[in-house]
Parts: structure tokens; sequence; C-alpha cells
């Protein structure tokens, strides 16, 4: 016998909060709070600055894999490093996309400039990587 239940069940979904320590890099100090789009760049900061798989305290789809390009070709490199920022960044839930790229190589480093687009707005971001 199939049970006769006519109660619906409705679902809704809760936005967590996005508020955060404010990290000044100057000082490497705590410093109040920041939320939104200020806690979504800190965010940007810190998954780009982390090496993937070597500090146990994140989790494995936390952070980047940039030391994996060391001495790769170029013509490796930019569609990789490009690959990489966006998995990335694209963990985090508040991130919808990674777009606009654009590379520079300055001697021994790879420039990328890019968009993220959140959430709460979108903003350019840079990163430097040596190959």
């Amino acid at each position: 016998m199939i049970p006769n239940n006519s109660d619906s069940i409705v679902l809704t979904q809760i936005e967590k909060p996005s508020k955060t320590y404010r990290l000044n890099s100057d000082t490497n100090k705590t410093v109040g709070y920041c939320d939104k789009l200020e806690a979504v760049k800190q965010a940007v900061f810190l998954i780009l600055g982390i090496e993937r798989y070597v500090h146990e305290i994140y989790s494995w789809n936390y952070a980047s894999e940039f030391t994996r390009l060391f001495g790769q070709p170029m013509d490796f490199v930019i569609p990789e490093l490009e690959r990489y920022i966006t998995e990335a960044l694209t963990q985090d839930d508040r991130i919808n996309a990674v777009t606009d790229f654009s590379f520079t190589q300055d001697k021994n480093k790879l420039i990328a400039k890019f968009t993220v687009v959140s959430t709460y707005g979108s903003f350019d971001y840079e990163k430097g990587v040596n190959v």
C-alpha cells in the first residue's frame, strides 16, 4: 500500500553570513571584521596565496596548485594557470565565475589579470606566478 500523505514539505535556503575577520597583510594581524565583497576579496587573496595539499588545516578543496607549473613551457602554463585559478576560486560558493583573463610575462613570472564575479559584485584581481 502506498502512503497517502497530502502534507508538502517546503525547503528554504538560508544564506550563510560572509562576515569574517579582516586581515591586515602589512602587519599580519587581524583588525576588525569585513563582510560581503570585502570578505570575498580577502578569500581570493587567501585561496590564491596558499598551496593546496601542503597545510593540514585546510581542506583539499581549498587553495591553489601553482607549484605544478614551475619549469613547464609557457604554452602549457597559460591555459593551466587559467584553469587552476578558476577551479580554486569557484570552490567558494560566493564566487560565480572568473572571467576576462589576460596574461603578461615578466622574466620568470607570469602575471594573470582576471575578473572575479561574486554574489556581491565583481572586481579585478591580479596574481603573479613564478614559472
